[in-house]
């Protein structure tokens, strides 16, 4: 009896085992990046997160050049700010409005991570990023401390093209260094290679470790726009709850909108389509903006019946389908409304036997509605996360 319940329990021990999830690091996105590669876990997890994408037929290429519009592409992304409206872009000589990277260059400016050239100087956009250019870019999305040519050689004394390395790089890379930001391959001699192009592996590991680094320290317009925006006035939804930047809106939850014109039991027609406003921002419990005031929705009237006295109560009942976002993001946000008139229990029961109530709602009446699945929203940006 005994040695069959030992059995037993190393059977479920096996069982368990072989259910357990396989690590990061041995899980290959991509058949060119082995399980032991030295950048194999951040190629790993930017990968996933949509920071890096593999080309067409599978491959990452990690050893591979990256252009200076790709890599201002990558850190957009890899702040998280891919969705920021710029309001006066930087003309450029080369790189034209529907140039396919034009609105993430106009980001990196923006947000201070590439210098601002004389006007009507070209960017190079398909030119390789060196390592000089790629380390200055993680380093000005930080807010980092003030240090001197001086002190970036004594941080960078051990790298052995130190002698060789422009002036104009010292600080930046003196500044990575300290903040262990500088990608070194292990087993490699220690090099700066300031005028050398950076590889796609490098590159990941070097927004790795920017992306770390600008949670705790981000730049000014990086801090204004990683900052989750609140309303103190806002329409509060209880239900609803934060994990770490992004805000949800369960099922269930109800909300108000504002219609744009009347509806009634009288004479709207079903499948009517109707256009409202939020009337106020929809905040959590804790002030955070899910979605801003005046954000537009769309529905239509999903049932209508007249009341008719003696016969029947009116019915109106609401269907919104859509929600656009003040980023102008058009989002599904399906929820219903039954629209109803309220009545102490006397007008209640007098209903129930007098029939041919009549309902009404007014131009820019509220409604409140139902909201059938949930909505996630990027709270510093209002983004709306569509899975």
């Amino acid at each position: 009896m005994k040695k069959n319940f030992i059995k037993l329990f190393l059977g479920l021990f096996a069982f368990a085992f072989a259910l357990m999830p396989v690590k990061a690091q041995q899980v290959r996105l991509f058949p060119d990046v082995s399980a032991n590669h030295w950048a194999a876990a951040q190629i790993q997890e930017l990968s996933e997160s949509g920071v890096i994408i593999g080309y067409p037929d599978g491959t990452f290429k990690p050893d591979d050049n990256v252009t200076r519009a790709e890599f201002a592409s990558m850190a957009i992304r890899a702040l998280g700010q891919e969705h920021t409206t710029v309001a006066q872009p930087v003309l450029f000589t080369d790189v034209d409005p529907d140039y396919w990277a034009y609105d993430m260059i106009q980001r990196a400016l923006y947000f201070e991570l590439i210098s601002c050239p004389p006007q009507g100087q070209p960017f190079r956009p398909g030119d390789s990023v060196s390592h000089a250019e790629a380390v200055s870019v993680a380093v000005n999305a930080l807010t980092t401390e003030t240090i001197s040519v001086q002190k970036a050689k004594e941080v960078l004394k051990n790298y052995l093209d130190l002698a060789s390395t422009p002036d104009w790089y010292l600080i930046p890379a003196g500044k990575a260094e300290i903040l262990n930001m500088n990608v070194n391959i292990p087993n490699n001699p220690l090099m700066l290679n300031a005028n050398k192009p950076a590889t796609r592996a490098e590159i990941t590991v070097l927004l790795k470790n920017m992306m770390e680094q600008a949670k705790l320290n981000p730049n000014s317009k990086l801090a204004e726009a990683m900052r989750k925006k609140t309303d103190p006035h806002g329409f509060v939804i209880p239900e609803a709850f934060v994990q770490g930047s992004i805000g949800t809106i369960p099922a269930g939850a109800i909300v108000p909108i504002q219609l744009g014109r009347a509806i009634s039991s009288q004479f709207s027609k079903c499948s009517e389509i109707y256009m409202a406003k939020a009337p106020q921002s929809y905040v959590t419990k804790d002030k955070y903006i899910l979605i801003s005031q005046g954000a537009d929705l769309q529905g239509h009237l999903l049932a209508v019946k007249a009341g008719k006295l003696f016969v029947r109560n009116g019915v109106l009942i609401i269907q919104n389908d859509t929600l656009t976002t003040c980023n102008d993001q058009r989002v599904c946000f399906n929820a219903v409304g039954n629209i109803c008139k309220k009545k102490n229990w006397f007008i209640a029961f007098l209903r129930k036997i007098f029939k041919g109530e009549k309902l009404k709602v007014c131009p820019q009446g509220i409604v409140y509605v139902k909201l059938l699945q949930p909505l996630k929203v990027d709270l510093t940006n209002g983004w709306v996360i569509e899975e």
